[in-house]
């Protein structure tokens, strides 16, 4: 089983950041407690004062710590070279009257593949900025990364950005963090046919080393996209060096290039984009299909060893579906893969019942913050379960766990009543032998020694818990004629809160019907709740 550290120095305090939380070297930047509680505003949420006044409080209602905040270049540049910094300087401001933390995101060139936020003056000279180009010669609303001019006109605007912010917030007290352009990708077309694109085609011999078909082509884009990155990734470094990253529309079911923003930071494309833009610290995904583990996977990547100690490479999210389900799949992300952030996109159009799961997760992210800031290494998982994937067995180091969705035991209706299942997730954290946090909703864990888990009977139980009548047990799992070894019992499981100097707060004790006589622990579905688990072996 997957097992992995939280570093209270690192991997997954959740101290909001101080001017000395990230520090850059000539490569990429330092990392030191971060966590990201995010979330991203819909694309015209910031297009006025009056919008930035009215949405920002809001979000730290919510419990956000961090808002991920669209930059217009349009509006920015409206004419060529005179630049208007009032929408930046009012989210700035607002967030630092609201203590929250900002990442800009630079809506230049591209966003969503499309030039649709490139100002008036730079759509209308097509002669001077072209137009990426389809096979067939149709001329596409993406400008071509091909052309020097598109990219000057692009990096001077982006680098004015940069020395303003670098003048307004210059300790990094506010803006923490620099999306570069927003889910750059080919449509239509696997790669850019414009005369300068067939020109460096034929100068890279691409044909001959890698083929013609649109996956070689996908190859292709995604070099000279990453290059073009690399550019203004590097004037930022040099103005305002903060922590860069690029983010990915996924190429999900199953779609061929050209049928989704091809070309982008995709997990496939990592070799190419890691090639083309060093400077960029992290290629994260944008997650709103099904299968949210499986793509957190896809981008929990390894450090090398270069990148030891950075921020290079960790999970963030900048934009996941805004649901009923975030909230879990929040704690899922930081406890199993100990993201950098977690972003529900438009959460400022989301109803209440759908960011009230966020709200929820993130109070009891901050309070497990406290308490890993004040306390060794600990290990840690994430849970997240739905009416597929409804089960997880974790050996930690010889105490076995069943975790599994709360629908999996017998007497909630809501299980059976034909309704699709919330899901139901949770951080589970060692605190010590014996010794566990439960911090989420919709889950139920049991605990084992290894040789009572070998001899478990698998039972079919009714709705009160209990084995059904003429039940037998399983023949995968037959009852052994001596039961062996020792057991694990609950000694305890209190409900508890977390303050802000990491101290533990009793609130009520779990037991009776609530651990189902001593046999599991559990947080229904639409509670959130902290359990403060303890064991004692016993034979």
């Amino acid at each position: 089983m997957k097992k992995s550290s939280i570093f209270s120095a690192l991997l997954i305090a959740m101290m909001l950041v101080s001017p000395a939380s990230l520090r850059a070297d000539n490569k990429s930047s330092q990392l030191q407690p971060l966590m990201i509680l995010g979330g991203e505003l819909s694309n015209s949420a910031a297009t006025s004062v009056a919008d930035i006044d009215e949405v920002l409080p809001r979000m730290k209602s919510l419990g956000l710590n961090t808002v991920l905040v669209p930059v217009y270049w349009e509006l920015m540049e409206p004419v060529e070279g005179q630049f208007d910094f009032t929408l930046v300087d009012r989210t700035i401001d607002v967030a630092r009257q609201q203590q929250l933390k900002i990442v800009p995101l630079w809506f230049g060139a591209w966003k969503n593949s499309m030039s649709c936020y490139a100002p008036a003056w730079f759509k209308r000279d097509v002669k001077r900025f072209p137009r990426a180009v389809t096979k067939e010669g149709k001329p596409l609303e993406i400008a071509s990364c091909f052309s020097n001019n598109v990219l000057q006109a692009d990096l001077k605007a982006f680098s004015a950005l940069m020395q303003h912010i670098a003048e307004r917030d210059p300790q990094r007290q506010v803006v923490i963090m620099m999306q570069i352009e927003n889910e750059i990708g080919m449509l239509e077309s696997a790669r850019d046919h414009s005369p300068l694109a067939e020109k460096a085609y034929k100068s890279e011999y691409w044909a001959e080393r890698y083929g013609t078909d649109d996956y070689a082509d996908e190859k292709f884009m995604a070099l000279y996209y990453a290059r073009y990155v690399e550019h203004l990734a590097k004037a930022a470094r040099r103005i305002h060096d903060m922590p860069l990253y690029v983010n990915a529309a996924m190429n999900s079911r199953g779609r061929k290039p050209g049928e989704y923003p091809s070309a982008g930071p995709l997990a496939h494309l990592v070799d190419f984009w890691q090639q083309g833009a060093p400077s960029i610290d992290i290629l994260a995904p944008d997650i709103y299909d099904t299968g949210f583990k499986s793509w957190a996977s896809q981008y929990a990547m390894p450090l090398r060893p270069q990148d030891s100690g950075k921020v290079k490479n960790r999970l963030f999210i900048p934009e996941s579906r805004c649901c009923e389900n975030s909230g879990v799949r929040a704690l899922y992300a930081f406890g199993e893969h100990q993201a950098l952030g977690f972003s529900p996109f438009a959460i400022d159009q989301a109803s209440p019942k759908e960011t009230e799961s966020v709200t929820q997760a993130y109070s009891l992210l901050h309070q497990i913050n406290s308490l890993t800031s004040y306390h060794p290494p600990l290990t840690s998982y994430g849970l997240l379960f739905d009416q597929q994937d409804r089960e997880r067995v974790i050996d930690d180091e010889g105490v076995i766990m069943t975790c599994r969705h709360y629908f999996t035991l017998p007497w909630d209706p809501r299980a059976t009543d034909g309704s699709t299942w919330l899901e139901g997730g949770a951080m589970l954290i060692r605190l010590g032998k014996y010794d566990y946090l439960l911090a989420g909703s919709g889950v139920v864990v049991d605990f084992k020694t290894r040789t009572e888990k070998q001899q478990e009977q698998q039972k079919k139980l009714g709705e009160d818990g209990f084995a059904e009548a003429g039940n037998e047990p399983s023949t995968l799992n037959p009852q052994p004629s001596t039961f062996k070894g020792s057991r694990l019992g609950l000694l305890s499981v209190d409900e508890v809160t977390i303050d802000a100097q990491g101290q533990m707060h009793y609130l009520r004790r779990h037991n009776g019907d609530q651990s189902h006589q001593g046999r599991h622990a559990r947080i229904s579905i639409g509670e959130w709740k902290m359990l403060h688990i303890r064991l004692y072996e016993y034979k």
